[in-house]
């Protein structure tokens, strides 16, 4: 069995990507969504959402899914969920929101046939206000194109920096995203609306 120290060494050595918009990531993530139906009880989960770069229409992004799941809490998700996931493939942390600090949540990875990432899966508590201002950035960009063109560039620069660290490529994006977020909140809820789903 792999220890968790391989596991982290594996995943964190994987190569950072960032492409051109795929139109077919909409659809990608109802199909990565789909599929939690086979793992999460019937009506535990109270809203879904995809989030991240390539839920922003013409966005250049990492080409992996990232899908937001709220649950009224972690128990189920830790003791029955996880094990079924990982049975299944995917790669589970219980990992802190931010670097090595903060509240710890349920975090997966999804994989293709070939071992490739196409989706991390991120559960949050339905009242995590700080997990759900992933939405609100994705919003943010969303109606904001200039912003959304310089979160580009800096997600390049980025990437051809810190292809081969992970956490450094994250951490260095943190203060254009805490300042968006700011400004989202400081020009109140956008026009665009959640979805909740109960299965």
């Amino acid at each position: 069995m792999e220890s968790f120290e391989d596991k982290m060494s594996r995943v964190l050595a994987e190569r950072i990507e960032v492409v051109d918009y795929d139109p077919t990531w909409p659809t990608l993530f109802e199909t990565e969504s789909a599929r939690l139906a086979a793992y999460f009880p019937l009506g535990s989960i109270r809203r879904i959402e995809h989030v991240g770069s390539t839920a922003v229409p013409g966005l250049a992004a990492k080409p992996i899914i990232d899908i937001l799941v709220g649950v009224d809490d972690f128990g189920f998700v830790v003791d029955s969920v996880a094990p079924a996931m990982e049975q299944a493939g995917y790669d589970y942390f219980f990992r802190p929101e931010l670097g090595d600090d903060g509240p710890r949540y349920p975090w997966f990875i999804g994989r293709n046939a070939a071992g490739a990432r196409v989706s991390h899966i991120h559960v949050a508590l339905i009242h995590d206000v700080p997990q759900w201002d992933r939405v609100v950035f994705r919003d943010y960009l969303r109606h904001h194109a200039d912003a959304a063109l310089e979160y580009v560039k800096l997600k390049r620069d980025l990437a051809a920096r810190y292809a081969d660290d992970r956490e450094a490529y994250t951490l260095a994006k943190t203060a254009f995203v805490t300042d968006a977020v700011a400004h989202a909140h400081a020009e109140g809820p956008t026009r665009a609306s959640s979805r909740r789903h109960k299965r």
